[in-house]
């Protein structure tokens, strides 16, 4: 029986399943922790690569790897890293990224040439701030690679091997220097961002294309981004659209087309099977839930019970989540609101479903964004650790208005990331069919007056805030 592993590097942790090829039965898991911050050395993704494959990689016909996005990893001419790894979360690169914008001539021009806007998530406003405040650094930098493309150079051999360093279409969508629309970097767009340097890049494979060999032998596929890799793991079609609950919150769907946002809201990535992958980000998800349950004092498994004590509408309460700031809408230095406070509404209760709907509404504007761009949304699936509180599924039926499906919880990233393995393996021109776990699917409210009510007083408070 061939078997495959799947790595999802992820921003707080990696985890890896191994699965049997020809049916995606997981037959082992492992897991383990990266530190936290938005600057992490890649040696401690390395490391918890290993800790979480714990010898199983060495006995593997084929694995993987999907890994965050954006993540700018700056390796000098040996292979090192010049300094930590900057992440998709840091919101300080916002200034960059802004500047960069107005360099090409506005939001259309970069739209057109690359399919998505810099905000300060992207890796190319990262390059920028490293030429104007790290100029040393960025002089000694002569290889640029992301998250997911230096760990699968590690798997290959990595520095001092025969190794190439390689990259797929999906992830490399999200530097702001490749180009999905034409299927080539943007080498222009990497020297206006680098004030004239132009390091090396990743060689782009294709879908189901090799990138080598472990010492043991085990084929390594291209790898991915983990949005690219959350898609294959569901296997969505079109009229699906994903509402991803982790760290950050994302809403993608299936393209036959690529899709430009001039607005900036909407990312036109790449897909990890030859298609392509519209995309809105927030930068606040789960971590929405786990504050409000710390504020209140509880358990995170208690918040569900109590926000069903609370009726509709969280008894006038209505909760901006921006937390961390925010990617979109773009307010990089917001923070949360709690809007509507009065004598009688001040329950723990409407404070735990207050955050749900908050939470949920934010997303539901994402979802606005993707079908404003013709992508169809007949159904909608909800993964990601806010999903597993099962009032999530049933509030954002709700707020929604169309049918939800909710998947069993599992590492669909990983997941992604070993049927792209298996693909690999195979050869074959589309990847192998692996049945979607157990579903919970939340039928669309026959009555929508009360999601849309939701919707209006948060969209009315955040128009209190900021306009």
């Amino acid at each position: 029986m061939p078997t495959v592993a799947g790595v999802d590097s992820s921003t707080q942790s990696c985890k890896v399943v191994v699965c049997d090829a020809d049916t995606g039965e997981v037959l082992h898991r492992g897991r383990a922790a990266h530190p936290d911050g938005t600057e992490v050395a890649p040696e401690a993704w390395w490391q918890a690569l290993l800790e979480a494959g714990n010898g199983l990689l060495e006995h593997v016909d084929a694995l993987a790897v999907a890994g965050q996005q954006h993540g700018l990893v700056a390796l000098d001419a040996s292979g090192q890293p010049v300094r930590d790894a900057l992440l998709w979360n840091d919101t300080r690169f916002a200034q960059a990224a802004a500047d960069l914008g107005d360099d090409l001539g506005g939001p259309e021009k970069w739209t057109q040439a690359v399919g998505t806007v810099p905000v300060a998530a992207i890796t190319v406003a990262k390059l920028r701030w490293l030429a104007e405040h790290e100029p040393q650094r960025a002089d000694r930098t002569d290889r640029v690679l992301l998250p997911h493309d230096w760990l699968t150079w590690q798997l290959c051999g990595g520095p001092g091997t025969r190794a190439e360093p390689v990259t797929d279409r999906g992830d490399a969508s999200g530097t702001g220097y490749w180009s999905p629309a034409e299927g080539a970097y943007r080498r222009d767009l990497l020297a206006l961002a680098f004030d004239g340097r132009t390091p090396e890049l990743p060689r782009v494979l294709g879908p189901y294309e090799a990138a080598g060999r472990t010492p043991h032998g085990a084929l390594v596929a291209p790898g991915t981004g983990d949005n690219m890799g959350a898609a294959l793991g569901l296997g969505i079609q079109p009229g699906d659209v994903v509402i991803s609950l982790g760290t950050s919150g994302t809403a993608f769907a299936l393209s036959e087309h690529p899709v430009g946002d001039p607005t900036g809201a909407v990312a036109g990535f790449a897909d990890a099977t030859g298609r392509f992958l519209p995309l809105v980000c927030t930068l606040n998800a789960a971590r929405v839930l786990s504050s409000t349950a710390r504020m209140l004092g509880i358990a995170l498994d208690d918040l569900d019970p109590l926000a069903r004590e609370a009726e509709h509408g969280s008894g006038g309460l209505v909760l901006l989540p921006y937390l961390g700031g925010e990617r979109t809408p773009n307010l990089p230095e917001a923070a949360g609101s709690l809007m509507g406070m009065r004598k009688a509404n001040m329950h723990p209760p409407n404070f735990a479903r207050a955050a749900v709907e908050g939470m949920l509404c934010n997303m539901a504007d994402a979802l606005d964004r993707l079908r404003a761009q013709d992508v169809s949304a007949r159904r909608v699936l909800i993964i990601g650790g806010a999903a597993k509180a099962p009032v999530v599924g049933e509030i954002a039926a709700e707020i929604f208005g169309i049918p939800v499906t909710v998947p069993e919880p599992e590492e669909y990233v990983a997941l992604g990331a070993a049927r792209q393995a298996a693909w690999t393996l195979a050869g074959t021109p589309e990847p192998p069919h692996w049945p979607l776990a157990a579903t919970r699917r939340i039928p669309a409210p026959t009555d929508a007056s009360a999601g849309r009510r939701i919707r209006e007083s948060y969209a009315h408070a955040r128009s209190m805030v900021y306009g």
